[in-house]
């Protein structure tokens, strides 16, 4: 069985593990020491210590892989100077699936209006959001005054921004650049192979990842929020089916039928992650090995896009803002919403690599327009759920922009892109190597 079976049936088997948990935990069907048992020793035991532990070791990858990756592709990619144009192309997609996203999502939203007749909800709710960076700081924060310390706290942004530089000063030093390239060039693969080590374990990480948070996550609120619930994963759903595939199809000619089913893997890995940063290592060998974009495009768009490209995230902004309005029987008008539209699409750059980065941006979109800001406490009760899926839909994306990219620049292994049988070392645990 190939990797890619066992991650699928390991997610499956999570799932059914952590619903059977919840609901015996519930019900107390077994009795207190049974349960407790389960408690203790599995869910938040043996299948926390695993799951904690696997995504560690992914996030153990992430800073070298990507600095080490992005000196690589932007050596050559300063040798045809062509750093800027790929640079403009990519934020320009990003934040032109930003817009999309919660576009789509105040269409869904005021079509379906969640939150008509959910009034009772708004009364106790209360919400302290955390202070947003100003504009000054945003920008300055961008350029690294300590690539050390940027490293240590994962800051990507910085990482990205010294990495380009130190590729582009290899590219022009000479001989001694070339001796320097040839290094970093033969540590990438020592890098990947270690990412393939990883992905051996890659089912039972995913197993206890999903076992965990499903038997965790309380479903009470469900019921009260299911409209809510049901708009931010239907709008989430069309996004990635609709919007993402029409894109790629439009600008690139490609199958995006292809593409969805070679993501699998990744996709599998954000959805129990719940975390782009912490599914770079996969998404960016998935995106290379299997869908056929080059390095020096990948190393750029996929780093990025974990860090700015939050589509999931606008999605729930938006619906979250029609809601919250609707609950207090607010109206903010088209300027209000075409409002919403701009902060969401800007902010997701603006706050990018802020911790609690979601909940920030809701928070800046609500006071743009006037609205409450107790209403995120009410949505917040289904928020982690729904994390799960919007992770899923931001890797598709990175994984769209960065073929559309790729494409664009005569940088996609079209061959790689449509050969069905092509697996990688996310796929199957061998370095591109048929699967029968």
């Amino acid at each position: 069985m190939g990797l890619t079976k066992k991650i699928v049936l390991a997610m499956i088997a999570g799932i059914a593990v952590g619903l059977i948990s919840n609901l015996l935990n519930t019900s107390q069907v077994l009795g207190p020491g049974i349960t407790g048992f389960i408690n203790n020793y599995l869910t938040n035991g043996l299948f926390d210590i695993v799951g904690r532990i696997f995504i560690a070791s992914l996030k153990l990858m992430v800073v070298p892989l990507v600095l080490v990756s992005l000196i690589c592709g932007a050596c050559a990619l300063s040798e045809g100077s062509r750093v800027g144009v790929l640079a403009g192309k990519t934020l320009l997609l990003y934040l032109l699936t930003t817009a999309a996203a919660i576009t789509l999502a105040l269409v869904l939203a005021l079509a379906i209006q969640p939150g008509v007749g959910m009034e009772h909800l708004a009364g106790d709710a209360s919400f302290e959001p955390k202070a947003s960076p100003s504009l000054s700081e945003v920008i300055v924060n961008i350029f690294p005054t300590n690539p050390v310390d940027a490293m240590a706290k994962g800051n990507m942004l910085q990482i990205i921004v010294f990495a380009l530089l130190m590729g582009y000063a290899i590219s022009r030093s000479g001989k001694p650049g070339q001796r320097i390239a040839g290094f970093f060039n033969d540590l990438n693969e020592v890098i990947l192979r270690m990412v393939g080590v990883l992905m051996v374990f890659a089912p039972y990480g995913v197993f206890a990842l999903l076992a965990t948070k499903i038997a965790q996550l309380g479903f009470d609120a469900i019921p009260q929020l299911a409209k809510y619930f049901g708009v931010v994963l239907l709008a989430l759903l069309l996004h990635a089916l609709g919007v993402y595939p029409l894109l790629l199809k439009l600008l690139s000619g490609l199958s995006p039928l292809k593409l969805i089913k070679k993501m699998r893997p990744a996709m599998v890995f954000a959805f129990s992650t719940a975390s782009s940063a912490a599914t770079i290592p996969v998404t960016l060998q998935t995106v290379e090995k299997r869908l056929g974009v080059d390095n020096k495009v990948a190393s750029f768009t996929v780093p990025l896009g974990a860090t700015i490209n939050m589509d999931g995230t606008a999605i729930m902004q938006g619906v979250a803002t029609v809601f919250i309005s609707q609950l207090y029987g607010i109206d903010i008008g088209l300027m209000g919403y075409l409002t919403v539209i701009l902060t969401a699409t800007l902010a997701s750059i603006g706050t990018a690599g802020v911790p609690g980065v979601g909940l920030i941006m809701l928070a800046m979109v609500l006071q743009q327009v006037g609205l409450p800001l107790e209403g995120i406490a009410i949505v917040m009760g289904v928020d982690r759920l729904l994390d799960m899926v919007r992770t899923a839909v931001n890797i598709t994306g990175d994984s769209v922009v960065s073929t559309i990219v790729a494409k664009s620049e005569g940088a996609l292994n079209e061959s790689t892109f449509n050969d069905d049988n092509y697996n990688s070392v996310v796929a199957d645990g061998r370095d591109g190597t048929a699967t029968s």
